[in-house]
């Protein structure tokens, strides 16, 4: 697969999970049978995905995950974005790292950070 096709997978499964509500149909589509998480929080495996969102949405059931950018390089894509918890909130900034093989999302890294209500700046984190 191209870089961007790496691209176009990755936004089509992080949309579908979050912002459809359809983590199971995500995964089955996306992720590989050795998908492996970083992310503390969550487990390994499709199923431990599946479950991270639902019980995610089911705290937030509103939330939205706007996408600002995606970069992608060999096996690599690196997404930026804002998820809003709530209508309206400031939301948290999320860098995403995922590494595909084979047409599949193998492995998951991620740094989230809120987005603070002030700035030592005027920049935005996005």
């Amino acid at each position: 697969m191209s870089t961007a096709d790496n691209k176009k997978l990755v936004i089509a499964f992080y949309e579908q999970a979050f912002n459809d509500g359809q983590p199971e149909q995500a995964a089955a589509a996306h992720l590989d049978a050795t998908y492996t998480q970083h992310n503390p929080g969550a487990p390994d495996g499709a199923e431990g995905f599946i479950g991270y969102v639902h019980w995610l949405r089911g705290q937030f059931p509103e939330l939205h995950l706007d996408i600002k950018r995606a970069i992608a390089e060999d096996d690599v894509v690196f997404t930026h974005s804002n998820l809003h918890l709530k209508p309206g909130d400031r939301g948290m900034a999320v860098a995403d790292i995922w590494r595909i093989a084979d047409g599949r999302i193998v492995e998951h890294w991620d740094v989230v950070q809120e987005v603070p209500e002030e700035s030592a700046n005027d920049n935005t984190m996005f």
